[in-house]
């Protein structure tokens, strides 16, 4: 199952941003989730703002795996032009944290007459909003625990020469790794009309028991060799059963099963969990990148193909019989040669 959630009014965010680098930003700060740092970077807005100096910010570290985080930071700070730091979006006054980090990249832009100006922007449902209300000290966002709460681009000074423009969250429109839309799904990056709560349920209970076994087992109160021949969908029946998702005549309610692992792994109550490395992920990107380069040149060559017959079907039917004539002609003269 291929995840893909790409609504109108990301398409309208596609171009804020566009118009905004365009008249002038220092500084773009991506939030990241902590939990999938990799997965829930937008590579439509590397392209958008490619030039600019950018602050990845691994939000929400917190509900992360703290050597991990380590892990992403490293490959984060390793690139050109770029700083990363973690973030919790609660924690007291982070926002001295983005104006050094930001200055630090840009120590130029200050003062009244170069102020530095800023574009903050992510997946949907990152924690932006959370975030910029911190920052300002009151209410300036909207929040919500669904992604496509903000809609339009606000703009808040954080300092008198320190100027953040916000807009709203946005995916991309292809996700060419399909680990990283079940990760985005499991996150909350996607709306919930856009997925199968327990295919993305199945799929995050066996990432879980791959890289952090025990975990599941310890807060259903399972037993671990009761656990050990089950498989993913088997484990997610389990847990139903054990927090009492049991229909008439002993089904078990699989949806509501879902939302259990879903919600209690969005708010930790699963552990502290990344669900990536940057080396793995890196590994799939390329993979993926190199099959959908492939799927798009067998396509542009089918279109020739096809042009190529329309063009010939295309000739009137004197020229196709002259065609005809003349490698009749051609032949024969070979054979009698």
């Amino acid at each position: 199952m291929a995840i893909q959630w790409f609504p109108g009014h990301m398409h309208l965010t596609r171009q804020a941003i566009l118009a905004r680098v365009k008249d002038g930003i220092d500084v773009v700060i991506e939030l990241l989730d902590a939990r999938a740092p990799g997965s829930s970077a937008n590579p439509l807005i590397a392209s958008l703002t490619q030039g600019r100096a950018a602050l990845k910010v691994l939000n929400k570290q917190d509900l992360a795996d703290a050597a991990r985080t380590e892990a992403w930071l490293a490959h984060y700070n390793s690139q050109p032009d770029t700083r990363a730091i973690g973030l919790d979006a609660s924690m007291s006054a982070p926002a001295q944290r983005l104006i050094t980090a930001c200055r630090e990249l840009k120590p130029n832009r200050n003062g009244l007459d170069k102020p530095m100006r800023v574009l903050i922007c992510g997946i949907p449902n990152v924690g932006k909003s959370t975030l910029i209300n911190t920052l300002t000290g009151k209410r300036a966002a909207k929040t919500g625990d669904e992604p496509g709460i903000t809609k339009t681009e606000q703009r808040i000074a954080l300092a008198h020469d320190f100027y953040l423009y916000d807009t709203p969250g946005m995916l991309w429109p292809k996700i060419l790794v399909e680990q990283s839309g079940f990760h985005l799904a499991a996150t909350g990056a996607v709306g919930r009309n856009a997925i199968e709560e327990e295919v993305v349920a199945e799929v995050l209970i066996g990432r879980l028991r791959r890289d952090y076994p025990g975990a599941l087992e310890t807060r259903y109160k399972l037993q671990a060799g009761d656990t050990a021949a089950m498989n993913d969908a088997e484990m997610l029946a389990a847990i139903g059963r054990k927090r009492g998702a049991v229909l008439s005549g002993g089904r078990i309610n699989l949806q509501k099963a879902a939302e259990i692992v879903l919600h209690e792994f969005r708010a930790g109550l699963l552990g502290r969990i990344t669900l990536e490395l940057p080396e793995e992920h890196l590994a799939l990107t390329a993979a993926a990148e190199e099959a959908e380069a492939a799927l798009q040149a067998a396509r542009l060559e089918k279109k020739r193909s096809r042009r190529g017959r329309s063009s010939r079907d295309a000739q009137p039917d004197d020229e196709r019989e002259n065609d005809g004539d003349n490698e009749g002609e051609s032949g024969g003269d070979g054979g009698d040669a």
